[in-house]
Formats: structure tokens, C-alpha cells, sequence
């Protein structure tokens, strides 16, 4: 049998194989230049550190704790700022045999559809809305927890940019498919399903919280399930449209990759579990490859969204 196809087409950026490395996990990627033997070849992207209009210093320490089968993490996007990321950042690594993907955040509507128009004009292949970001003009609300308000930030990046467009959905929502509908509506092109789940970790000697910001994201293997079920949710809105969904939460695996192509995905997006295995990415995409071929299947593609009932 030949050597099965593992390119997709995501949102019109095209990938050698469906893994992503997550945003907030590789930082702008060039940790990753300085581990021997790394391939970037091996994955289809890399989605960059999450990126605001101006420089942010983030949340007080600690920032990051461990819990059970997960992470949590209140970094606060830190970050160099836009411009810095597209002049001095961009020129570093857009050299790399993968695709680069843009991760943009802001306080405001506006700032989102100017963070945006700074990116337009670099060699970024796309890029990825967080729309868990608290809205400062609405008493810090995060911009997904309300459909008009998300749809208003897609379309305000749809402005701002030519470039594929992706919406990071929030799965602290009463229902992730009114969200997906709004945004979808507003011009999407694509969506990455989950971001982190919100939550907290206590020290009871101490009687403190362990986390400086009090409150994090949830990441690791603990969020798989509930992101498997938001991804199947969200693929229920995005498969009549033919919107693509690059699904993360928890993966640490093939199989957990595979679980989330038959639940819809297009993508997989790895990130937690790379920091305990750099490599994990080419590793997820050899054991599909593996998996497609004990199928007797010709490409990844074949497996999307088919997910079957009991």
C-alpha cells in the first residue's frame, strides 16, 4: 500500500499533516530550534504566543500549578507586543518548513481589528481569535461568553485582515454552539475547540490560593472528555458550512488525535503535554499515519467526523 496522505487544508492554510502545536505551549517557537534533533517538518503548524497591540508584563507570580491529570496556568498574556512580534520576531523564524499561525488577544473590540492589521502584514498563515479575553468596557466579561460580543470581534478582525481567520471558542458557555453560530455568521473561517476551563487550586496549609491571579486555565488530560463532546457539539455547526475544527484538550496521544479527528476535527492541536515531550507532536502524527494504514484508508481526511453511535 502506498504511504497514506496526512496533508489537510485548514481554513485554506495548507498543513503537511494535521498537528498543531498549540499557542501558549512553544511560546513564539524558538525553544524549540535550540532542542536537538527537533523537525518542524514534522508538524503542519505552530501557533504562536498569544499576542496583544502593546507589550504586557501578565499576572503576578505563581503562574503556573500543577494539579490532578492537568495544568493550570494565569500567565496574563505576557507578551512583546504586536509590531515587536511581526519586525524583530517573525523574520527570526519564518524560515521554519511549517506554518506559522498568529494568536491575537485584546482588552477592546478595536484592539482586536488593529492587532489584527499588524499581522496582515507579516508572513503569518492565519490567524486564531482568543475570545476568552475579559472585555475591559464591559466589566471585564470574556468576549466568548456572549455571542453578539464574539461575533462583534470576529468581524472587527475580519477588517482588519485578508488572512484565514480562526475563532477560539470558550467552553465556559452555557452552550459552545450558540457561540459557534454567532461567529461562523460573522465570518469565521474556522474554528479551535477548546481553550482552557477555568479554575483554581488551593493551598491549605497556607490557607492561599496557589496561583498569584487566584484563577487559571485548566489544560491536560482532564479536559479531554468535556473537550471531545464541545468539539462533536461545535462540528455540528461548522459541518454544513464545511468550517473546519482544529480540536484540542488533553491530547497526549495518537489515540486521543484520532478520538478528536472522528469527532470532527480537521486539525489536533497538542500543547500541555509538550512539556514533558518537545517531540510529541511528529510522535502523534507517525501513529496516525500507523493507524490510517492498518485501516486501509488512503488519507486522515477520510476519518473526519466519523464518529459512529453504538
Amino acid at each position: 500500500m502506498s504511504k497514506p496522505d496526512l496533508a489537510v487544508d485548514f481554513a485554506g492554510i495548507p498543513l503537511l499533516n494535521p498537528i498543531v502545536l498549540l499557542s501558549g505551549c512553544i511560546g513564539f517557537g524558538e525553544d524549540l530550534e535550540r532542542l536537538h534533533g527537533f523537525d518542524f517538518s514534522s508538524v503542519g503548524a505552530l501557533c504562536l504566543k498569544g499576542t496583544t497591540l502593546t507589550p504586557r508584563l501578565g499576572n503576578p507570580p505563581p503562574r503556573v500549578a500543577e494539579t490532578p491529570a492537568g495544568m493550570l496556568n494565569a500567565i496574563g498574556l505576557q507578551n512583546p507586543g504586536a509590531k515587536h512580534v511581526v519586525e524583530k520576531i517573525l523574520p527570526r523564524i519564518g524560515h521554519w518548513p511549517t506554518q506559522l499561525i498568529a494568536n491575537i488577544a485584546g482588552s477592546t473590540v478595536a484592539e482586536y481589528e488593529e492587532v489584527a492589521r499588524v499581522f496582515d502584514d507579516s508572513s503569518v498563515a492565519g490567524i486564531e481569535i482568543n475570545i476568552s479575553c475579559p472585555n475591559v468596557k464591559e466589566g471585564g466579561a470574556a468576549f466568548g461568553s456572549d455571542p453578539i460580543v464574539a461575533a462583534q470581534v470576529v468581524e472587527a478582525v475580519r477588517r482588519g485582515t485578508t488572512k484565514p481567520v480562526i475563532t477560539k471558542l470558550s467552553p465556559n458557555v452555557t452552550d459552545i454552539r450558540t457561540v459557534a453560530r454567532a461567529v461562523l455568521e460573522a465570518g469565521t473561517d474556522g474554528f479551535s475547540a477548546i481553550n482552557t476551563l477555568m479554575g483554581m487550586a488551593v493551598d491549605v496549609a497556607k490557607g492561599q490560593a496557589v496561583l498569584g491571579n487566584f484563577q487559571g486555565g485548566l489544560s491536560g488530560p482532564a479536559i479531554k472528555p468535556v473537550a471531545l463532546l464541545q468539539v462533536w457539539r461545535v462540528y455540528e455547526v461548522a459541518k454544513p458550512h464545511g468550517i473546519p475544527i482544529m480540536g484540542q484538550g488533553g491530547i497526549a496521544s495518537s489515540d486521543d488525535a484520532l478520538e478528536f479527528i472522528l469527532a470532527g476535527s480537521t486539525a489536533v492541536g497538542v500543547g500541555t503535554a509538550l512539556f514533558k515531550n518537545p517531540h510529541l507532536g511528529g510522535e502523534i502524527a507517525q501513529g496516525i499515519e500507523e493507524h490510517i494504514i492498518k485501516s486501509g484508508l488512503d488519507s486522515v481526511t477520510a476519518l473526519t467526523g466519523t464518529l459512529q453511535a453504538r
